[in-house]
């Protein structure tokens, strides 16, 4: 993706101004947060530093009402403190430490956010409680994995070329999650074989369907794909953020929900990752340049097939994308009772102009499954695997952590 759209979204990000009086302070550093991380580092580096950022927006204004169970930091404040200050120091403390290149701007963003809030105790408390919760979430999470070093290795022959460039969070598979008991905890089981009438079922469904130069795709499907080629925080987090102004919830009620859902997109990352080194499925340009090899007539070569865009460097099952969305609807349905939903909307960086909207989370789901296939990306098998795994994940985390306070068990 270039990087020119996200170095303009930052920018905008920062210049804008904020208003606690009429916007929400989690919505509000979930958009600035989304810029610069997006900015610096897309995809799943990039959902993790999310985490980090409702984790510590969650447990500071937690503290101030303890209306549910402590993420993290168990930390009790006055109920006066005030949650908007608390939550704005603890977003740009966690920013600030992942992003200090950004220094200057976070602090120039927060100096704007906090001239909007009376000064007094309320908000000098809430200004040391953000802190103090963001350097504690921090800490907790200095050595999850996130940074080991890359040290996949490649299969081949000796003298034998392979493709070069570095494969894409090969070490989240020992990374630890933020709520999962580890990472291979819904580990599905292995893909079709590849001389199974599914297999060819679902080769030649992308074979069709999401080549380059496809016949058989529509343009609203053609639409439909490049519009999912965006990746990590930027497309998946404007969702949550409107669903929060429209049902209108309190500042307490919106960090729950953002780090639900930011913690459970993060460890559906690292699930997808578990299960993608784990299997190591080749990718559709490989298998359908390479369809003679199989032991299976109905899968025919192309040996020029090409997906529409670059394939993306790691291991094809399950589908990434696709785990993503289902872990975002699990979170979504299990907060507000439904899957039916206010109307959202959802621009792209790789589709301009074109937004998306949906009223029904299935439906949101079924489209960034499509999406994937009609990309050359993945096939069906994956997307519905990959799928049920993101609602799985998201069901466990909206069970085990940030509980309402009077719910025995979780953490």
């Amino acid at each position: 993706m270039s990087t020119t759209l996200p170095k303009l979204l930052l920018g905008l990000a920062l210049i804008c101004p904020m208003t606690s009086a009429s916007a929400n302070v989690i919505a509000d550093w979930d958009a600035t947060a989304v810029a610069i991380v997006a900015s610096a580092m897309p995809g799943p580096p990039a959902q993790r530093e999310m985490a980090l950022v409702h984790a510590a927006m969650f447990d500071a204004v937690n503290a101030t009402e303890r209306r549910y169970r402590p993420y993290l930091i168990e930390l009790t404040a006055a109920p006066t403190t005030s949650q908007e200050a608390a939550a704005a120091m603890a977003a740009a403390t966690v920013l600030t430490a992942l992003h200090p290149e950004a220094a200057s701007d976070i602090k120039a963003k927060l100096a704007s956010y906090l001239a909007t809030i009376p000064e007094g105790d309320a908000k000098a408390e809430g200004l040391k409680l953000g802190e103090a919760v963001a350097t504690k979430v921090l800490q907790a999470r200095a050595n999850d994995g996130a940074n080991a070093p890359d040290a996949y290795r490649p299969k081949t022959k000796p003298g034998v070329y392979v493709p070069t460039p570095i494969t894409l969070a090969s070490t989240w598979p020992d990374m630890t999650p933020f709520a999962l008991a580890k990472p291979s905890q819904f580990r599905p089981g292995p893909p079709p074989a590849l001389d199974s009438k599914e297999w060819a079922a679902d080769y030649n469904e992308i074979k069709t369907y999401g080549g380059k130069t496809s016949a058989a795709r529509s343009p609203q499907q053609t639409e439909t794909a490049r519009f999912w080629l965006a990746v990590g925080p930027p497309p998946y987090h404007q969702i949550p953020r409107q669903l929060i102004l429209r049902q209108k919830m309190s500042v307490v009620d919106s960090a729950r929900l953002m780090a639900l859902y930011a913690v459970a997109l993060t460890d559906s990352y690292i699930a997808v990752f578990d299960a993608k080194y784990h299997y190591e499925l080749w990718r559709p340009i490989t298998a359908i340049r390479n369809g003679e090899v199989e032991a299976n007539s109905a899968t025919k070569r192309d040996a020029t097939w090409q997906p529409i865009d670059n394939t993306p460097m790691h291991p094809e099952y399950p589908c990434a994308h696709c785990i993503n969305a289902g872990a975002a609807a699990a979170v979504i349905e299990a907060v507000l009772g439904t899957k039916i939903i206010p109307e959202v909307s959802m621009t792209s960086a790789t589709a301009p102009g074109v937004t998306h909207r949906w009223t029904g989370l299935d439906a949101f789901c079924e489209e960034v499954s499509n999406a994937r296939i009609w990309a050359g990306f993945h096939y069906r098998f994956s997307t519905v695997v990959g799928t049920d795994m993101g609602r799985r994940v998201g069901e466990y985390v909206v069970q085990t952590v940030m509980q309402p306070a009077t719910v025995s068990g979780g953490r």
